[in-house]
């Protein structure tokens, strides 16, 4: 395994374990088993470590999700499978989590911007995949960035938002349900 890879990990498990304000480079190297100027070799400061780490984390949520998309399939399918990955991947990872935990907890401005990143990157992907299905005429033509950011925040709120107000989480069929009779129906084309 190469070093700057080594150190990438090492970096994704202390902004996991620490977050971001308490990870320092010495913890990172101590992690990788490397000297702090190993690190310095490849990375100008922690700053710039923390944005490589969240690029990966973003890349491979994008991946994951490509992976299940099924050219033959619906766009009102694609979207909800599509969003549904890449909430679920974005709950289960506990970079994540912890960088959410920080950022409410503390207000950690490198953290809200790269939380905003995050967002800003899923809500373009989803965005990418309305026009695809504006094109191949299935849905309604409509402002893709702006259904993306409402389809994004509605399935947010329905994942993590809902369960802190009611006894028992939403499962999948539920959610998908609800978007299928109402945000859906309403994107449909009309044949």
């Amino acid at each position: 395994m190469d070093r700057r890879h080594e150190i990438l990990l090492a970096a994704t498990k202390s902004f996991t374990l620490f977050g971001y304000k308490a990870t320092t480079i010495e913890q990172v190297a101590k992690i990788a088993n490397v000297g702090k100027g190993t690190i310095y070799t490849f990375f100008t400061n922690k700053e710039e470590l923390f944005q490589e780490v969240v690029f990966h984390l973003i890349n491979e949520m994008k991946h994951e999700t490509d992976q299940l998309i099924d050219a033959n399939a619906s766009f009102m399918k694609n979207a909800h499978t599509a969003l549904m990955k890449m909430l679920q991947f974005r709950e289960r990872h506990l970079l994540f989590a912890k960088l959410i935990e920080e950022e409410t907890a503390l207000g950690t401005p490198e953290v809200q911007q790269m939380l905003l990143k995050i967002e800003s990157e899923i809500i373009s992907y989803v965005s990418r995949r309305i026009r695809n299905g504006i094109e191949k005429d299935e849905i309604i033509d409509c402002n893709a960035e702006h259904v993306a950011f409402l389809l994004f925040k509605s399935y947010l709120a329905f994942i993590v938002d809902w369960q802190l107000t009611h006894n028992e989480p939403l499962n999948e069929q539920e959610i998908l349900t609800l978007f299928s009779e109402t945000i859906f129906r309403g994107l449909a084309k009309k044949k």
